[in-house]
Parts: structure tokens; sequence; C-alpha cells
């Protein structure tokens, strides 16, 4: 059990390097500096906002539909590779596109994070076959902690990269980020090894062809879409995880962006970025065992509140203590809120049917990370447009996120988790029961 729950945990941190050096860091800063126009600051936000939200568009469509096909054809694995794949592919590609292609280094991107976001879906999913209500927090902790350890080691490697070329044998900079972003691809594909060799996918059916999986896929998907309806906990959690999650991905998308506005050069925004993963990794086990004392809810709770306060410190960020501090705060909160919410999530749905709720799950987090960046962005450039101060615009840009944790505090407040966890069994025995009889 042991050797799974490891090999689980790892793809995380094989897949946060994409997260950490792409997403976060490089993608960012080589996007407005080298692909893009430098000259439109404003503009390059915009772009990189609505990159973020299409990708985030098609991952929402995907994410349940797929995930009913997996649940019925026990194709959780399957699909996991594929993305994997996808986004490995994609990823290494960004190190090769040339100076000034925008549209092509956006579309590559576009599809690099396809690949990384759907791939999460299924392996999320297999998180309830690998745990039980006593360590599901724990598990599910333990992978975001690894994943900011493997993210943070190598973004310090690629950091050094792009500090000192020379000694890698690289001719400078730019050279450096490129092959960065190869290493997170070799990077990715390695340690995703594990969890396809090692992890078993649970089988709740006998085995069904493509064709047959996608045609009661299809089914059951509208059948799930209607019991998720009737479902109140799964769906007010649903509604309050849209809500929230979309901010706290926001900051993680949109931060060395917000960051170089403010004038910050590369290697803060990199030293930031560093500190945040490795504080991350001590941070969420800590989160959850604090959890565990105050409850479940109250630890979401908590850090919904402290994303409201770091918004508010980026707001008003003007020297490099400041925006170290609330590079710290994010690190304090971040991997506990995430690995929180996937935890109480699994305690909620069905077992049986986890890669289709988790494709809902994912679904609504992904059609949120079409809000926040694109609100983030939208704000930013009308501001800067009306008054022509892009520092102040970049302000109230990273300050309207906000708006999403205030509503996804309320919305979480109606979820009642032990109804929810009631519920969950009850259909899952019914569920077993109904097979034995068609048995």
């Amino acid at each position: 059990m042991q050797k799974k729950v490891y090999s689980w945990a790892l793809y995380d941190w094989a897949n946060s390097a994409f997260a950490t050096t792409v997403m976060a860091g490089f993608f960012p800063l080589f996007f407005s500096q080298y692909w893009s126009d430098t000259n439109s600051v404003s503009a390059s936000t915009f772009y990189l906002g609505l990159g973020n939200s299409i990708a985030s568009i098609v991952v929402a469509l995907l994410a349940p539909i797929l995930g009913a096909i997996a649940d019925n054809g026990s194709f959780k694995k399957k699909f996991l590779i594929f993305f994997a794949f996808l986004g490995v592919v994609m990823t290494i590609g960004l190190g090769f596109i040339a100076q000034g292609m925008w549209p092509i280094a956006l579309l590559v991107y576009i599809f690099a994070t396809i690949g990384f976001s759907s791939a999460n879906t299924f392996y999320d999913s297999l998180l309830p076959a690998i745990s039980n209500k006593d360590n599901v927090d724990y598990i599910s902790a333990l992978g975001f902690s690894l994943g900011y350890l493997g993210g943070g080691i190598l973004i310090v490697i690629n950091f050094l990269m792009l500090t000192y070329p020379s000694f890698f044998g690289l001719i400078d900079a730019t050279q450096a980020i490129q092959y960065s972003f190869i290493s997170v691809g070799i990077w990715w594909a390695v340690f995703s090894l594990p969890i396809m060799l090692f992890v078993d996918e649970p089988k709740y059916h006998d085995e069904k062809s493509l064709v047959n999986s996608v045609r009661d896929g299809l089914s059951d998907f509208r059948s799930t879409f209607n019991e998720i309806k009737n479902l109140k906990v799964v769906a007010t959690f649903l509604l309050a995880y849209w809500l929230y999650i979309d901010g706290v991905d926001t900051v993680v998308r949109m931060a060395a962006d917000f960051a170089m506005t403010l004038g910050f050069d590369q290697t803060a925004i990199m030293g930031a970025l560093v500190l945040i993963q490795f504080i991350a990794f001590f941070a969420t086990l800590i989160y959850i065992k604090i959890a565990g004392k105050i409850g479940l809810k109250n630890g979401i709770y908590a850090g919904i509140v402290a994303y409201i306060f770091i918004l508010i410190g980026a707001y008003s960020i003007t020297e490099i203590w400041q925006f170290y501090f609330v590079a710290i705060l994010i690190g304090c909160f971040q991997g506990g809120i995430q690995s929180l919410s996937r935890s109480l999530y699994s305690r909620i749905i069905p077992e049986n049917k986890s890669a289709e709720y988790y494709g809902f799950y994912n679904m609504l987090g992904k059609f949120a990370a079409v809000v926040g960046p694109l609100l983030m962005g939208t704000v930013t450039l009308l501001l800067n447009n009306m008054t022509g101060d892009a520092e102040q615009a970049a302000r109230y840009g990273i300050l309207s996120v906000s708006i999403l944790f205030f509503s996804g505090a309320y919305v979480f407040s109606k979820v009642d988790i032990e109804e929810g966890e009631r519920i969950a069994k009850e259909n899952l025995l019914r569920s077993k029961a109904k097979t034995r009889y068609f048995i």
C-alpha cells in the first residue's frame, strides 16, 4: 500500500515542475520579454490571461465527459498517460520557438496546459482507490507537498541556469530559459513512471471497449449531471470551489506578470517562486495537522481568508521585502487549501464514479480559471488605457480577484460535510447492490 501511495504522490512531484517553472515562472517572463511586443506590457498581460482562459475552457468542456468514459471503461490511467504525454511534448516544444512568435508560443502553451490540467483530472480520480476516510487528508496533502518540493528543486536548477548560463555550457539567459522548458518535459516524463507502473486502477465492472465506454459514458454523463444537481452538498461545494479556487489559480498564473509590472526584476521574481515552493512543502503537511484540530471546513475557511489578506498585501507592495512577505504567505496557505479541497470532495462523492465526479470538479475549477485571469487582465488593460498608469492598473487588477474569495466563502458556508459523507456512502452501497442484482 505504501508503494502505491508514494507512487501516486510522485506524480505531483513530476508535473508540478510545469506549474512552477513554466506556468508561474518562465513562460510569463519569456512571453512578455521575448515572444511578444515588449512595448505593450498591458497587452501582453491580456493575451497571457486569454491563453490561460482558452486552455481552461477546453479542459472544462472535456473533463466531465472523459471522466464518465474513463469510469465506464477503466480508462483512468490510459487517459492520464495520454494527457501527460501531450503536456510533456508541448512543454519541450516551447524550448524551440523563435523570438517574436508569440501566437505559436501561446498555442503550444495552451496545449501544454490542456495536457497538464486534463491529466490532473485522472490523477485526482485515483485518490479514492489508494486512501480511506482516515488517511485521505494526509495522502492528498502528501501529493501536494511532494509537488512543491519537486517543483522547487527543479526551479532552483532552472534559476541557476538562468543566472549562470556559462556554468551549464549555455550561451546566455535566453538559451537557459529554452533549456529550462525542455528540462521540465523530461522531469515530468521520468517521474510519471511510478504511477504508471505501480498504481492499479480499481475495476467496478467488466472491461469494455472504447466505443462502448464512449457510448455508456455519454449516457452516464447526462445522468450524473442530473444527479449532481439533486445532490445539494456536492453541488454547493462545487460552486464554492469554482469561486475560491479561481482566486488561487489566478495568483499562481498571473503573479509573475504582476511583479514585472511593478518593476521587480527576474531574480527577485524567481527567488519568490523558489521561496513559495519550499515553504509550501513543509506548510502543507503542517496545515493538514492544524485542520485536523480545527476541522476540515474551518481549515478551508482559513485559507480563503488568508488569500484575501494576501491580495490586499499584493495591492500595497512597494518594497522588495513586502513582495517576499506576500510570497511567504502564499507558501503557507496555497497547498493547504488545495489539498483540503481535494480530500473533502473525495469524501462526498461515490468512489465508483470518481473520475466522472472529479471531471465535474476540474470542469468547474477550470471554468473558474477562465474568469480570474481574464478579470485581472481586463481590469488591468482598461484602467491602463484610462489612466496611462500601468502599475496602478495592475494593482487594481490583482485586487479585483478578491471578489471571488468573498463569494466562495459565502457559498462554502452552506456546505454540510457530514451529510455529504452519508449520502456518498449510501450511493456507493446502492450501486454495489444493483451490480450484484444484475449479475
